[in-house]
């Protein structure tokens, strides 16, 4: 019998981990359907940053980073954000278990496959893709924010201003454009979208 692994396995685990636990939401949303937007938005990030702004960006390398990004807390967990940045030491320690997560995932492919996904796993890529990526897990999240509080649901008021005063902290002039010209679109009904 052939030799088995489960890294895919485990990855399809990620509709199972649930965000925003100590919130009360309207909709619940999982690690999968977040790291799917974090994809849809790190790639728009590097397009505008290159087709509109010219710069230097990989659409496909922020896509993909984007999408295992998170991948870690199939393992781990979704650490809570107030808890995970309480103070320096928790950040730390909780960065080296995630570490030690991405290389447990990472050792569940073949050996000849682990060197195109160990560097997305562990967030070993250039730092304007990591900081694209950062940029779009924050604007995921302030997007949730904004869909609770249309629903209703104020427990995400201040959640949504300290995620748009985050956004604006990046200072990039891709997540400026997107936020100018697409972010608006997300407070439309269905109706007001056509």
């Amino acid at each position: 019998m052939e030799t088995q692994y489960s890294f895919f396995a485990y990855l399809s685990r990620m509709r199972y981990i649930s965000r925003w636990g100590l919130m009360r939401n309207t909709f619940r949303e999982n690690i999968q359907e977040h790291s799917h937007m974090v994809a849809v938005l790190s790639h728009a990030l590097a397009v505008i940053r290159r087709d509109v702004f010219g710069g230097e960006a990989d659409p496909g390398l922020a896509a993909a980073a984007a999408l295992y990004h998170d991948a870690p807390e199939i393992l781990t967990g979704d650490l809570p954000t107030p808890i995970k940045y309480h103070n320096p030491d928790i950040r730390d320690a909780y960065k080296e278990v995630e570490l030690s997560a991405a290389g447990r995932l990472a050792d569940m492919l073949p050996p000849e496959l682990r060197g195109a996904f160990d560097p997305l796993l562990r967030e070993e890529y250039d730092p304007e893709t990591r900081r694209l990526v950062k940029a779009a897990d924050k604007l995921s999240a302030h997007i949730k924010c904004l869909e609770e509080l249309r629903a209703g649901n104020g427990e995400f008021r201040q959640a949504a201003k300290q995620t748009l005063e985050a956004l604006k902290d990046f200072r990039l002039p891709e997540l400026d454009y997107f936020m100018e010209h697409f972010l608006p679109a997300f407070g439309l009904t269905l109706d007001e979208l056509q």
